[in-house]
């Protein structure tokens, strides 16, 4: 009997470890590049990239009771994000790099797909109904990214920019929902979410469209 396994399988197992490898490096990135502009040391840096990349999935991971943590499962994030730091303090300074609250922006959108769609899969697998899957993958998506702003003594983006951030998260969670009512495979769940999320988000930066505010 043949065991090797299909395109299909291999996609589902090693589809869904890479979206969390560029999910996570891209909320790194974007918290590399916050410490970065307020001018933190080697440890305010890692710290914030940390919390940039491991704050949403380990809230998740809690609420859901998963145990160990995705990134002690995995302890070579700790080294990457490490070892990120370090290479951007000098990387940065040489090479003069301008900074801007925008630049944080891109990589955030990405990580916010990847995120909010992963996170809604993981928890649909653990038989949650798809309202709290859902919101576990908001949770996964945003949390991350308001700790990143808390730390560096800024009011979260997700919170006061007006354009569409966590409603698109869970925007996106539906489609990831509705994937799987349709029996998909996970990896093209995630994949089809992931596009729908980051797209909805990046068209809303170029274009600026802008959720209603309170007139006071």
């Amino acid at each position: 009997m043949n065991s090797t396994p299909t395109i299909a399988e291999w996609l589902v197992s090693y589809g869904n470890q890479a979206f969390e490898v560029v999910g996570v490096l891209a909320f790194a990135l974007s918290g590399l590049i916050e410490a970065a502009r307020k001018k933190l040391d080697l440890v305010g840096m890692a710290m914030v990239t940390a919390l940039a990349a491991f704050g949403g999935g380990t809230l998740r991971d809690l609420l859901l009771n998963r145990r160990p943590f995705f990134w002690v499962e995995n302890e070579f994030w700790l080294w990457a994000i490490l070892g990120l730091c370090a290479l951007a303090l000098f990387f940065m300074r040489a090479r003069h790099i301008e900074l801007t609250e925008r630049a944080t922006q891109w990589p955030d959108a990405l990580g916010l797909g990847i995120f909010a769609a992963g996170g809604t899969q993981i928890a649909l697998d653990a038989n949650m109904s798809p309202l709290i899957a859902v919101l576990m993958g908001v949770i996964t998506a945003v949390f991350g990214g308001v700790l990143r702003d808390v730390v560096v003594n800024e009011i979260p983006r997700a919170f006061n920019d007006h354009q569409p951030y966590a409603v698109v998260a869970f925007a996106g969670g539906w489609v990831v929902v509705a994937a799987n009512a349709l029996n998909w495979s996970s990896f093209l769940a995630v994949g089809i979410g992931s596009l729908a999320i980051v797209s909805v988000r990046l068209a809303a930066m170029i274009f600026g469209w802008r959720l209603p505010t309170w007139r006071v």
